[in-house]
């Protein structure tokens, strides 16, 4: 039970550090909860503080998500069930850390450092759905809600463990929620697009 505690532990305070805080706060000198979209994840720190401590940002949420649970994947291959729930709790931690009162991140790239330790090939499906509605449309926001709709989908068809399939439609319907300021801002027309220009009705 001690174990079991122990991992979870490490998975929710690995999951819980805020880097596109740290990053803003240490680069930028600016807390990045007060500016641009007020969100502490890579896009609004690519946006409002500048493009490489974006990117930077981007991979430390994917490592914060990966590590945990590969670790868990390689030290306890045969139980499926603390493997998922290590992976849940990595990414509440990201959405809901402890370290900015319980207000953290969307949880996209934190789920995807999970996911692609779970299953890189679906990640791999994911992330080209990505690419593809962000260079069509240019609203990250729609092209993560598309990718996170893809999740569970992709791995449904790539013959993953039911649990797998069931955990990935759970966090896409998180990630949604999480979003509905965007689809709000999307349906009006005031959402901000990749370069910082909002849509025009």
């Amino acid at each position: 039970m001690l174990k079991i505690i122990l991992y979870l532990l490490f998975a929710y305070l690995c999951g819980a550090i805020p880097f596109g805080y740290i990053i803003a706060k240490v680069f930028g000198k600016v807390d990045i909860r007060t500016i641009g979209s007020g969100n502490t994840g890579a896009t609004n720190v690519y946006r409002s503080i500048s493009k490489p401590l974006g990117v930077l940002t981007l991979i430390l949420d994917l490592l914060k998500g990966f590590i945990p649970v590969y670790c868990t994947m390689v030290l306890n291959p045969d139980s499926s069930l603390l493997i998922i729930s290590v992976a849940f709790i990595t990414i509440i931690g990201h959405i809901f850390t402890v370290f900015l009162n319980f207000k953290g991140g969307k949880g996209v790239a934190t789920g995807c450092g999970v996911f692609l330790a779970l299953n890189p090939l679906a990640i791999l499906i994911c992330f080209l759905v990505f690419v593809m509605v962000l260079a069509m449309f240019r609203y990250v926001s729609l092209a993560s809600i598309m990718a996170a709709v893809m999740l569970p989908v992709s791995l449904y068809f790539l013959n993953s463990m039911r649990e797998i399939v069931i955990f990935a439609s759970i966090i896409s319907i998180l990630v949604i929620v999480r979003h509905i300021g965007n689809i709000k801002r999307l349906l009006n027309g005031t959402e901000s697009k990749i370069y910082g220009t909002k849509a025009t009705k």
